[in-house]
């Protein structure tokens, strides 16, 4: 009989390409923007995988044990599990996720919702983000079964919904984890499989959604002297709140020692207002941005930080820049103070990967085995649930085989060759941990 890595091969190139041309297949339906009323369907997902893995089910008297786990209608989530002979050795591959963020075909070269192959290039939404990590693990798992390999840990696979926009809770990574479907992982490393450039990602940033209203009065514009402009109000005083930000969580020593490229930023990307004519000075407005965190700050500290920078703002808008001779932010004469409030989304934390773990090591290990080196990142892109599962003793690393250049972008695409060596580097971390 051979090794591990011998019987589990190389990917099937072919049932590969054929898997992941039906799941970019429903790329289009499994786009998650609930603002935009684009709500995904992972089931659809879900049906492909498991037309590949129900014929090695434990119903169809095969090894794998398949739980499907729904929070709503047509939005699962997918555990599957390949029996190990020993109690509690696990390793565990989670965090590929079956939704999408949204294309526009409009503005693509090729259809992003039908998989295209151009060379050694996989081309549609979903090929990097992530479903091509769907197919490969998949391809995966099918191998363990049809080799019924006999393995001392139990191998366990978690597909999990709802990761690219979790504005609807309760669906994806973090109930599964309120449930204790991860509790049986900690037996051995958790690999969350969504990053990308097929080298290990060794830190992840926190965010924390946030929108900042402006009050003022509105007014006409050729009367300036009686209004409160909110655009010039919210303009001042997020620029003292962001001066604030960057002294109280300046670059962090730790960054370049994990290989940060960006430290922790915070900034504007939404502007709305309610409209009106341009001769109206708006009474409101409304701008929204994020907090990106290196993993070395808390998210909670910023967030406090945040509330106290408005407080003082509001307590001394007085003393708040303005803009020309008229330009004000309190009319004294009739008891009109303008004022700002801060209100925070949903907010998650990073990850600094411990770098001495056993996960690391076989990580690392299999990564120059089959890549021929190794060359760790971070960056300050958010992946759900990681943080708290390492504060609560898991052992997380993460990887991933698509392409960072095309994450999230127009024309994404990944690479064959690359996922091919993601499945060499599964097989080598399987095979290692089997010597322990």
């Amino acid at each position: 009989m051979g090794s591990v890595k011998e019987i589990i091969g190389e990917l099937n190139k072919e049932s590969f390409v054929s898997l992941l041309s039906k799941l970019i297949g429903e790329a289009q339906f499994v786009q998650n923007n609930p603002k935009e009323n684009l709500i995904p369907q992972e089931d659809k997902i879900v049906n492909h995988v498991l037309d590949v893995l129900n014929p090695y089910s434990t119903a169809n008297g095969g090894p794998l044990l398949i739980n499907h786990v729904s929070y709503a209608p047509g939005r699962g989530n997918l555990i599957v599990e390949y029996p190990g002979t020993v109690s509690g050795k696990v390793v565990s591959f989670v965090g590929s996720h079956m939704d999408v963020v949204p294309a526009n075909p409009d503005t693509w070269k090729f259809s992003p919702f039908s998989l295209s192959v151009d060379g050694d290039q996989l081309r549609g939404r979903g090929t990097t983000d992530c479903l091509g990590h769907v197919a490969l693990l998949t391809e995966l798992l099918k191998k363990l079964a049809q080799t019924k390999l006999k393995l001392k840990s139990s191998v366990v696979i978690v597909f999990i919904a709802s990761e690219e926009d979790n504005s609807i809770p309760g669906i994806g990574a973090e109930q599964l984890a309120k449930e204790g479907y991860f509790a049986n992982l900690k037996g051995g490393p958790l690999f969350w499989i969504d990053t990308a450039d097929s080298q290990p990602c060794i830190g992840t940033g926190g965010s924390i959604p946030w929108k900042l209203v402006a009050t003022g009065k509105l007014f006409h514009s050729g009367l300036a002297h009686q209004a409160i402009n909110a655009m010039e109000l919210a303009m001042e005083a997020l620029k003292v709140i962001q001066l604030r930000f960057y002294e109280d969580f300046p670059p962090h020593t730790m960054e370049q020692a994990y290989g940060f490229a960006s430290p922790s930023t915070m900034k504007p990307t939404q502007w709305i207002y309610p409209g009106g004519g341009l001769n109206q000075i708006p009474g409101e407005c409304t701008i929204s941005g994020d907090v990106r965190l290196t993993p070395f700050y808390a998210v909670k500290d910023v967030m406090k930080k945040l509330q106290g920078y408005v407080d003082y703002i509001n307590a001394n808008i007085e003393k708040l820049d303005t803009r020309g001779p008229v330009s004000k932010y309190v009319l004294p004469n009739e008891g009109i103070r303008g004022r700002i409030d801060i209100t925070f989304g949903e907010p998650m934390s990073g990850v600094a990967c411990d770098l001495n773990s056993r996960g690391y090591k076989v990580l690392h290990n299999a990564t120059k085995e089959v890549i021929g080196h190794v060359k760790p990142y971070s960056l300050t892109g958010s992946l759900p649930v990681i943080r708290e599962l390492q504060e609560d003793g898991f052992d997380v690393q993460t990887a991933g085989y698509g392409l960072l250049d095309t994450y999230h972008a127009q024309n994404e695409y990944c690479l064959l060759s690359d996922m091919g060596n993601g499945y060499k580097i599964f097989a080598s971390i399987i095979s290692q941990l089997e010597e322990d």
